[in-house]
């Protein structure tokens, strides 16, 4: 269980998150959707150790981020470094031994290339390898499913129940709202930096409803008034 109470952050004089309270339990998997600049990628940067933050973030994991899986919605690669390479850095980073990659390559890629001769969606797939492979007990998906083809989004979400039903905890963002209602157990607005409101299975139409109008209508009337 992970147990977020007060979270603040800030760069400089800018606010972007403001007095988050949030529970993630084990066997869950939980969606957080906002606008681009709601701050998911920074509450998922606090989350992960990676953003310095005012408030508490708990765990029964210690230290929480060596069991975080992280997958960033950008993610950045050595230059010169092979599909192979990258997935020993993130494997043998968990203390682990890299074993059988070429049977756990689920993806079919081409491990023995660079990956800068990868196309952005083998990118991602290695990505979301990598981060699999780590065996992590926790992971933050930063919008997984960009730049990923339908048989791949197909898969990753097969992938998402299979770790849920192993007991793992999964926090991800996603533009596509359909992704998220097929995965999630609960689903979170941040707007503004603040949950605003949070959804369960069977709420999800009325907080997709909901969503639409807050941040897709109030914008397009003020071009295209009915």
């Amino acid at each position: 269980m992970i147990t977020i109470r007060s979270l603040h952050k800030s760069y400089g004089k800018h606010q972007i998150l403001k007095d988050l309270h949030i529970d993630f339990l084990s066997g869950k998997v939980y969606g957080i959707v906002g606008a681009n600049g709601a701050g998911k990628t920074t509450f998922f940067r606090c989350l992960a150790g990676l953003e310095k933050y005012e408030g508490h973030i708990s765990a029964d994991l210690y230290p929480l981020k060596e069991h975080i899986g992280y997958l960033p919605s950008e993610i950045y690669f050595l230059p010169k470094i092979t599909g192979k390479e990258y997935l020993t850095l993130l494997i043998e980073a968990r203390h682990k031994k890299v074993q059988n990659l070429k049977e756990q390559n689920i993806f079919d890629l081409p491990l023995d290339q660079y990956v800068s001769s990868y196309s952005t969606g083998m990118k991602k797939k290695l990505g979301i390898l990598g981060v699999l492979l780590q065996n992590n007990s926790i992971y933050i998906l930063d919008e997984p499913y960009n730049g990923l083809d339908f048989q791949s989004s197909l898969v990753l979400t097969d992938i998402i129940q299979r770790l849920r039903s192993k007991g793992k905890t999964i926090i991800l963002s996603s533009h596509i709202f359909g992704s998220l209602e097929e995965t999630c157990d609960s689903i979170t607005l941040l707007q503004n930096g603040q949950f605003n409101v949070s959804a369960t299975r069977e709420n999800f139409s009325e907080l997709k409803r909901q969503i639409t109008e807050e941040l897709l209508y109030k914008n397009l009337d003020d071009i295209f008034p009915l």
